[in-house]
């Protein structure tokens, strides 16, 4: 009976490779969810024409083109957290933050092409000068903000704090996105609480006021996490 060749075994997993295909299936099943919940969101208006469409500098205009740049980096943030985090809480909030904000960018889409707009248009925030929210940020005397300077008000991570995050691991990872995220909400309530006061558009102003309500109380859930976590700063 002859000995069994050893390079005919079956190839055994290690438990890092296992863990990053485990995260891969997550990402790749994450991802799917998301571009379904833009395609949702894009579509929810389909066939809507508005007797009189927002103009190009309108309120409505400016909110829906910087509140999708500010989205697609919380989605982002989520995304990465959600695929590597261990904690159960804070992977279905990343999970809820995820795919919630992608189907209203999808929606926010939708309404500028309903509208017959670009998806870019004037420097960011320069929308928000005559709101109050606008005022605390310079008011309509001082000039436009810089991209840089917009999404510093707007809450938003730099570059380097992404790539911080995406190199983070374990409650390393967790308390820095916690961090981010509680930032990022706080930058989108003004931006909320903007079109609601200088909008006239019925659906703009009920997606505005939903998502201060929710970002309101998902700071909350957040803040609770940091103190179980123990998460310093």
């Amino acid at each position: 009976m002859s000995e069994a060749d050893p390079s005919s075994a079956e190839p055994t997993s290690t438990p890092t490779s296992s863990a990053m295909r485990r995260g891969l299936l997550i990402a790749l099943s994450l991802v799917l969810v998301i571009a379904l919940g833009f395609a949702i969101g894009r579509f929810s208006t389909f066939g809507a024409s508005p007797s009189s469409a927002p103009a190009s500098d309108s309120a409505e205009a400016g909110f829906a083109r910087d509140m999708q740049v500010h989205h697609a980096q919380a989605v982002e943030m989520a995304m990465e957290i959600y695929r590597k985090t261990d904690d159960p809480d804070l992977r279905v909030l990343a999970y809820d933050i995820a795919t919630g904000q992608a189907g209203q960018r999808g929606e926010m889409y939708d309404w500028l092409v309903q509208w017959g707009l670009p998806q870019s248009g004037a420097p960011m925030m320069a929308w928000m000068t005559e709101s109050d929210a606008g005022h605390e940020h310079g008011g309509s005397s001082a000039p436009p903000l810089t991209d840089d300077q917009a999404r510093e008000a707007m809450g938003m991570a730099t570059d380097a704090e992404i790539s911080a995050l995406a190199a983070a691991t374990g409650s390393d990872a967790d308390c820095m996105f916690l961090s981010l995220m509680i930032r990022h909400h706080e930058g989108a309530i003004p931006m909320a609480e903007a079109v609601i006061e200088l909008g006239s558009e019925p659906r703009v102003r009920e997606v505005a006021q939903s998502m201060k309500a929710t970002q309101t109380a998902e700071i909350d859930a957040m803040e609770s996490m940091q103190s179980r976590l123990g998460c310093s700063g």
